[in-house]
């Protein structure tokens, strides 16, 4: 990230303009780009293909959505079809 210290008038109007981008950014990742569902048989081939690795093993597989880039290479692999746009 890159920051610009400028003084005088304009200086607030970069407050507020950084401000509503951050704001911005973090209400977009409020839902997640995609969920694995019950339907999924925990074969790994999400995880092999996801080139953020947002996808991690446990009792039941889940996408980090702070990682999640929202590609859906994930669902493209998905032999049970149980990944899916999350709402």
């Amino acid at each position: 990230m890159q920051v610009i210290v400028k003084t005088g008038a304009s200086f607030g109007r970069v407050l507020k303009s950084v401000y509503f981008c951050v704001t911005q950014t973090k209400k977009q990742k409020t839902t997640m780009a995609y969920v694995i569902g019950d339907d999924c048989i925990a074969c790994g081939t999400c995880i092999d293909e996801c080139p953020s690795e947002a996808i991690s093993e446990g009792d039941k597989y889940s996408i980090n959505p702070d990682l999640c880039v929202d590609c859906g290479t994930c669902a493209g692999v998905c032999p049970s079809e149980a990944i899916h746009p999350g709402e």
